[in-house]
């Protein structure tokens, strides 16, 4: 057997693995998209392009489709809070993963286990725990109470803000690490010689740290990003299923709803959108490898 030969039937078994975990399901996905819905839920095998046209158009009684935005406004509202959310982990991981970057040796693998340690704990179990803080009597309105500072408030519970938090807490590790990674690279003397010159400190982080990050930043962005878009538990539990986004918007359409075509057709949308993001990253990080 020749070199070549082993090449393609070793990997054989990693191409099977693949074909059954990925191709295989995203397959289904996508014929079940296209397929009719049953008459007492679940769908029918059939050709129809019904459930993508229910995306922009709803069928009047008269038959004739009228355009609706509703759900065009719950893929834009998924996309901008994943990019609020992505750019709200950008702004705080930068100066936590420079910290830990800068801190001693003894020190900076502590620090790392305390950026991941949310990791050990189930996600349900972090999610419940924002609702305890955030909720009537909760940790932050007792101790504004405490203070004196207030004598009665709203909840901070199934607002647009604490879906936003409990996605910056769920993702921004994320973030983090891959930041960590790339500032831990950077040669102190260039630091240095930018002070050298007399850049300050803001400067420097504008003209020598951010852009030498940058890598780790776009990899962050992507960490965060993409597990956003399909966000379940955060618009439900903390949102209180008031802000719909598409991850629960596909939940409600396979659940309750009973219409398997329409949710596997939104989860083929989000699909679509994940992939026009990843290859836009990769065009972009390809420009930049031809440039350098």
């Amino acid at each position: 057997m020749s070199w070549r030969d082993f090449r393609i039937w070793g990997l054989a078994p990693a191409w099977v693995i693949m074909a059954l975990t990925l191709v295989l399901p995203i397959a289904i996905v996508v014929l079940v998209s296209l397929s009719t819905r049953g008459a007492y839920g679940g769908f029918d095998w059939g050709l129809s392009f019904d459930s993508y046209a229910k995306i922009l158009f709803e069928e009047d009684w008269d038959g004739n489709l009228a355009f609706t935005p509703q759900y065009l406004a719950i893929i834009g509202r998924t996309l901008w809070l994943a990019g609020l959310t992505t750019l709200i982990c950008a702004v705080l991981a930068l100066p936590a993963a420079y910290v830990i970057a800068q801190a001693p040796a003894r020190w900076k693998a502590v620090l790392v286990y305390l950026v991941t340690l949310p990791f050990w704990v189930s996600m349900i179990v972090r999610v419940y725990a924002w609702i305890i803080i955030l909720g009537n009597d909760g940790v932050i309105e007792k101790t504004l109470r405490g203070l004196g500072l207030v004598t009665d408030m709203d909840s901070l519970l199934f607002t647009n803000g604490a879906m936003l938090t409990g996605l910056v807490y769920s993702y921004i590790p994320l973030m983090i690490l891959p930041v960590f990674a790339s500032i831990e690279k950077l040669d102190p003397a260039l630091i240095e010689a930018s002070h050298d010159l007399y850049g300050s400190r803001w400067v420097t982080a504008r003209r020598v740290i951010l852009p030498l990050t940058l890598p780790g930043l776009m990899a962050g962005a992507v960490l965060v990003f993409v597990p956003c878009l399909g966000a379940v538990l955060e618009p439900i539990l903390l949102g209180g299923g008031k802000t719909m986004m598409m991850g629960n918007l596909i939940q409600t359409q396979f659940g309750g709803g009973r219409n398997w075509p329409f949710g596997a057709a939104i989860a083929v949308t989000l699909m679509v959108l994940v992939m026009v993001f990843l290859m836009l990253n990769a065009l972009r990080a390809r420009r930049e490898v031809g440039h350098a």
